[in-house]
């Protein structure tokens, strides 16, 4: 027997109607993405290829003609992200730059102004932030913002990173295997304790495939909803020894020093000073190579599970290292190779490729323009500047903030503090003259501009910038130092 007409169009009908309005559901449903965090620790930028394609030939080289590590996997997070090729941290030295990146806080109120202070306990991180909106999230690697504790795996602090048995407080090992206990520093020295030997390192053991390894993990359990993962390598970093067979990929290479390891001593300021002999980079560039094929382990994994176009990836240090430049190396000092980071960010919906931000920015800017891309209007308060706008849109930037600041650590020996945009830097230190950095007419850093009567107007601009910094901040690094000094008389000029 038949259905009625009328029943058989009423039925039809009630089904196209449900059609379509699961149909406007999934037209509504807005895909919430993924974050993975990669920092490098003590990383130079002139490493990187996608940074070295933004210098002159004499300035991509430094350690002889076509001397380079090859990068291909973090040269595509630039070729298909935006690159800041002005990227500072807010003070370069681990533990202060790690504790703004994360909070959003000048380091004065992260409680960390120095290397191996603990972070305070207030402190709401990014990763907070997004676990309370439903995010799985985790941190694997060096820490360095719970005081003294080495290795210190698994803080109990876990400050929003909810899987944390692969973060380890402080130090650069190179093995580590797996115990029914947990990770375990696999190389001790004469008197028993743990050492940053190789003792024979390979591709499951050594630090740095390690950590890639247990990051694989965690997506692989979580790939079925949002996630947000930091990685944070302990490598570049010293001691400068890397496994087979990257420890012999340079080993052919001459290296020869910077030419600013030549420059004069005759009135050099106290942070450009020279203290060390020639650096070998072999080591280092294999270190490199090393953490450029992991992070291309990462985003196969990513692409072959259709995770990579939902996946923002952000590739950033804590910090530089001069690496013979100036003919000093480490950090600490306002100098590019010290201070400036490499940071770039991927993102499929960001529909830019290949950008460059040339504005100024520094470590504290990370954590509320990352929330804001992601959508998410932040309660905690944070200081940073939102730049998600120049992520959408890089061309834009004419119209946007160019000023940051930048500082010496609290355990520093010369108080130093610096107003920077993308072409100079003004660097207020204790126990020198003002100085003025023109990167445009001496990207080596080794002339001082203060003096020269056309740059009164920049020089003007930068104090009152950093004035203002001083105020809104209440930063209590110039009181009672000679640096509050110049502010007035280089206002007055």
């Amino acid at each position: 027997m038949k259905a009625p007409l009328s029943n058989t169009f009423f039925v039809i009908s009630l089904l196209i109607f449900l059609g379509c309005k699961d149909d406007n559901k999934k037209q509504e449903q807005v895909v919430t993405p993924n974050l993975l965090v990669i920092m490098t620790d003590e990383h130079n930028f002139r490493t990187l290829g996608c940074y070295r394609e933004t210098l002159a030939q004499e300035e991509a080289y430094i350690w002889g003609e076509g001397l380079a590590v090859e990068t291909p996997n973090i040269d595509f997070l630039a070729q298909n992200g935006v690159l800041f090729s002005k990227f500072y941290a807010v003070a370069p030295l681990c533990s202060p730059s790690r504790s703004s990146f994360v909070s959003g806080l000048y380091p004065h109120h992260t409680g960390v102004e120095q290397n191996d202070s603990p972070m305070h306990d207030t402190i709401v991180t990014f990763a907070e932030v997004l676990r309370k909106k439903g995010y799985a999230t985790g941190y694997a690697g060096k820490w360095h913002l719970d005081g003294t504790g080495k290795p210190q795996w698994e803080p109990e602090r876990d400050f929003g990173f909810s899987e944390n048995r692969f973060m380890f407080n402080r130090g650069h090992w190179k093995k580590v295997i797996d115990t029914p206990d947990g990770p375990l520093i696999d190389a001790v020295d004469s008197l028993g304790g743990f050492a940053y030997d190789l003792n024979d390192a390979n591709d499951k053991s050594y630090m740095t495939d390690y950590l890639t390894d247990k990051t694989l993990d965690f997506i692989e359990k979580n790939k079925e909803k949002p996630f947000c993962y930091m990685l944070s390598y302990p490598d570049p970093h010293g001691p400068d020894t890397v496994r087979s067979p990257y420890n012999t990929m340079y080993s052919h290479m001459k290296f020869t020093p910077p030419a600013t390891y030549y420059k004069e001593d005759k009135d050099l300021p106290s942070w450009a000073s020279k203290t060390e002999k020639e650096i070998d980079q072999s080591q280092y560039f294999g270190m490199v190579k090393c953490l450029d094929d992991n992070i291309g382990r990462l985003i196969e994994h990513l692409r072959i599970n259709n995770l990579l176009d939902n996946t923002i990836i952000v590739f950033t240090s804590d910090h530089g290292d001069l690496r013979g430049e100036h003919q000093r190396r480490n950090k600490g000092v306002p100098l590019e190779a010290s201070a400036k980071v490499p940071f770039i960010v991927y993102s499929k919906s960001l529909k830019q490729k290949n950008k460059k931000v040339e504005n100024a920015f520094n470590s504290v800017d990370f954590a509320p323009s990352i929330l804001s891309l992601i959508g998410y209007n932040n309660e905690h308060k944070m200081e940073g500047a939102d730049f998600s706008e120049l992520l959408k849109e890089p061309k834009s930037q004419s119209q946007f903030r160019n000023f940051t600041v930048m500082r010496s650590s609290g355990s520093a020996k010369t108080k130093w503090i610096a107003a920077v945009t993308s072409r100079y830097k003004l660097v207020l230190s204790e126990n020198d003259p003002p100085w003025l950095l023109d990167l445009e007419l001496n990207p080596q850093e080794t002339i001082n501009y203060i003096d020269v009567p056309e740059n009164k107007k920049v020089i003007k601009e930068l104090v009152k910038g950093l004035k203002d910094y001083v105020t809104k901040y209440e930063d209590p690094y110039l009181q009672g130092t000679t640096l509050a000094e110049f502010i007035p008389k280089l206002i007055n000029l």
